[in-house]
């Protein structure tokens, strides 16, 4: 027997020290007439802890003959199999990825479950894994209200919070949308090393800001401490010190390898989160066996001694004293039963190395986009509704207002629309945002429909996730575009990957708002004026939606709110400052950036662009604050030229078509593309690249971006960036190539 191969160590261990005698003690003296649960409850649990761990065995095995693609397993975390069995499978799990017994004793609440094979098929990534598709092995499932995550440390907490919380609130607001039932809660597992998590201490923090404020947190954080992050260790005592005193959070502990304690007290733990409503930290003690992964050597950072410690502390073992103390089994039905379960195992896996694979781009792509729920999407609002919401306001609707005016009629007629919107974030409530742009709102919808979050990104962002779990639409704000990046793992890692690794069965649509980019007169710096839009670039599936205008961003933003209804999609509207309250476009007090409100049918379709001007000889391809400078631009360029010039509003800085925008840029050659976003990894880059390599033409196309710099407080604050006169130049310097 190997010294490195310690699965084989504890599987042998299991049978030998059950034979022998041998089994761990417990300091906990409660016995099974102290629990409310049947004797074949018990061996049901037992049962499924003994079906993970041969899982874990098989898959390493299999790992080794390169059939099978994920080896962190769940052994030494057996004991969750007692949550699966507590909580019925109505209550929404955001699960840790040593989960495995929690699944499959879970499973058994539903006759349809197949939990061995659903997880073989995702193990070796089959195509006919029935959660993921193949995409990823994940522990999930749509019937038994598990979303999936992947290897995620801690930044499913926030949306499990946000969960939690949308419960209650879709009861009071009688959202006829919502996923959960008015009485679950939600269960949140996670590690130690994860506890420890910026996005983890954002959830806690948040939960305990709610309570704090009288609200309803209905959530159990299963902390499941095996003393080690990887290969970092986690002292006895830091769990403990860390959360027994945590304001607004109750704290409970509990012997993960007993499992009459790990019942006893999580009954308790269940009743009262469910009646109470409020969150529980629920600390489960326990070891790590076989390392943090199949490539994860132990005693490159753990003595032999410590190994061996642990192994003789193992759950199963355990778990089969209490078998036998309370004559449940014989020790040769758990000898027999255990070696039942290691073949019926290895031929459920074997057969699941057998099933087919993704193989192709377009079947890994398929379900990045959230998937069509067929929604009906209700009407626009009546003008005699109209009239009630919006009050003396209403005579205004046909007076030319600028963009964050009309944005603010937008969001009162979104709100009136769609029952399931809502709104949040920082400062929207009552003071109604930085810019006033969700002035009124709070008071017309009231508290329970628009609301201030704490100032953390985090928080808002997995809220929205959250909240979308449970069948709304939120409309979140992220007070500036630099603030995101505290976030955007929220975005990137989680409310983007969703769809993707549950194939379309699990969504979280939602509208996220972002007041950004830069060419603010008298407030600015880094921090205010953030001109990059690169990090929306990368992530597949999210709509990225910059209006230029007023009349552009109310039907856009309606569109927005559509595509999230109907395709469940993520959408991120960033809003362009400096155009907020601007009101002329050529000279002062000549109105043309200000428009009347649209009639509240009409919508922006995404990739639908606009074009100013029917010009040949030059085309210009901008957006946001480039488009307006450009328009300004063109008058001037016109004159020099003597010709006409086209400048084309892209509005959609994704999905753009580039076939109808090709058709837009005609017979002409000469293309400037002119970016406000910083040059280095700009929008403006792969536009450039997408235009050359699908003309059939050669083109004479140059991009006009800022410069790769921060933005200066002050004078300075416009000189690295786009403007009229640098437009004219460089068009100009184009035209004379």
């Amino acid at each position: 027997m190997s010294l490195f191969n310690r699965a084989e160590v504890i599987d042998s261990n299991f049978s030998q020290f059950i034979e022998q005698g041998k089994l761990p003690q417990s300091s906990c003296k409660r016995v099974l007439k102290d629990i409310d649960l049947k004797p074949s409850s018990l061996i049901s649990i037992f049962e499924s802890q003994l079906l993970s761990r041969h899982i874990d065995i098989k898959a390493r095995l299999l790992k080794d003959k390169g059939k099978c693609f994920y080896t962190i397993g769940s052994s030494g975390h057996e004991g969750n199999a007692v949550f699966g069995k507590i909580f019925p499978y109505t209550d929404m799990a955001f699960l840790h990825y040593r989960s495995g017994p929690f699944y499959i004793e879970r499973s058994k609440q539903i006759n349809t479950s197949t939990p061995i094979y659903d997880l073989a098929l995702s193990f070796m990534a089959s195509s006919e894994d029935p959660i993921s598709g193949g995409r990823h092995k994940v522990i999930g499932s749509k019937k038994l209200n598990i979303p999936p995550q992947t290897s995620t440390i801690a930044s499913h907490l926030p949306k499990a919070v946000g969960t939690a919380f949308s419960i209650d609130r879709a009861k009071n607001l009688d959202i006829e949308s919502r996923e959960l039932d008015e009485k679950s809660i939600v269960l949140c597992s996670f590690g130690d090393a994860s506890a420890n998590h910026a996005s983890a201490l954002s959830a806690f923090n948040t939960a305990s800001w709610i309570s704090h404020y009288g609200g309803h947190v209905p959530i159990v954080f299963i902390c499941e401490d095996n003393g080690f992050g990887i290969s970092v260790p986690t002292d006895s005592k830091w769990i403990e010190k860390s959360f027994s005193q945590r304001y607004g959070i109750k704290y409970v502990s509990v012997d993960g390898l007993n499992m009459i304690d790990l019942i006893y007290k999580t009954n308790k733990v269940e009743r009262d989160c469910r009646l109470n409503r409020i969150p529980i930290f629920l600390h489960m003690n326990t070891v790590r066996l076989m390392g943090h992964a199949g490539s994860d050597i132990e005693l490159g950072y753990k003595s032999l001694d410590q190994i061996e410690i642990a192994e003789k502390n193992d759950p199963l073992l355990h778990s089969a004293r209490v078998i036998l103390e309370n004559n449940l089994l014989s020790k040769e039905e758990i000898l027999k039963l255990y070696e039942s379960i290691r073949k019926q195992v290895s031929a459920v896996f074997e057969a699941a190395t057998l099933r087919p694979k993704l193989k192709t781009s377009s079947d890994v792509m398929s379900s990045i986009e959230g998937v069509s729920k067929k929604k009906k999407n209700p009407p626009p609002i009546s003008i005699k509704n109209r009239k009630d919401i919006f009050k003396k306001e209403f005579k205004r609707l046909n007076i030319p207002q600028h963009m964050a005016k009309l944005i603010n009629y937008a969001l009162v007629d979104i709100l009136k629309r769609y029952k399931n919107t809502l709104v949040f974030g920082e400062d929207v409530a009552q003071k109604g945002g930085v810019y006033n742009v969700t002035t009124e709102l709070f008071n017309i919808y009231g508290p329970r429909r628009v609301f201030n979050s704490p100032l953390d990104e985090t928080s808002i962002i997995g809220f929205g996730i959250g909240f979308a779990h449970n069948g709304f639409i939120p409309i979140l704000e992220i007070q500036f575009l630099a603030y995101l990046h505290n976030a955007e793992d929220q975005l990137r890692g989680e409310a983007a990957t969703l769809a993707f690794f549950s194939d379309g069965q699990f969504t979280n649509p939602m509208i996220l708002r972002v007041p950004g980019l830069a060419y603010q007169k008298g407030f600015g710096g880094h921090f205010h004026n953030d001109n990059s839009l690169s990090v929306f670039k990368d992530i597949p599936g999210i709509i990225l939606a910059v209006p230029s205008n007023g009349l552009d961003a109310v039907r856009m933003l309606r569109h927005c709110v559509r595509q999230a209804h109907e395709n469940a999609r993520i959408i991120v509207f960033i809003e362009p400052i400096a155009l907020y309250m601007t009101k002329d476009l050529y000279e002062e007090k000549d109105g043309k950036w200000n428009f009347k409100y649209p009639d509240p049918s009409e919508e922006i379709l995404i990739g639908q662009f606009k074009v100013y001007g029917d010009g040949e000889s030059l085309i210009i391809i901008s957006y946001g604050n480039g488009l307006y400078y450009s328009l300004q631009a063109k008058k001037v360029i016109e004159k020099k030229i003597k010709g006409k010039v086209k400048v084309i509003d892209l509005r959609w800085l994704s999905e753009i078509d580039y076939q109808k925008l090709l058709v837009s840029i005609g017979k002409s050659l000469n293309i400037l593309i002119v970016d406000e976003c910083r040059e280095s990894g700009c929008h403006g880059e792969s536009i450039f690249v997408n235009l050359v390599q699908k003309s059939k033409k050669t083109l004479n196309i140059k991009l006009h971006a800022a410069k790769d710099s921060f933005i200066s407080l002050g004078d300075a604050a416009t000189v690295t960036l786009p403007s009229r006169e640098s437009i004219i130049e460089e068009s100009l310097g184009l035209l004379n190539e």
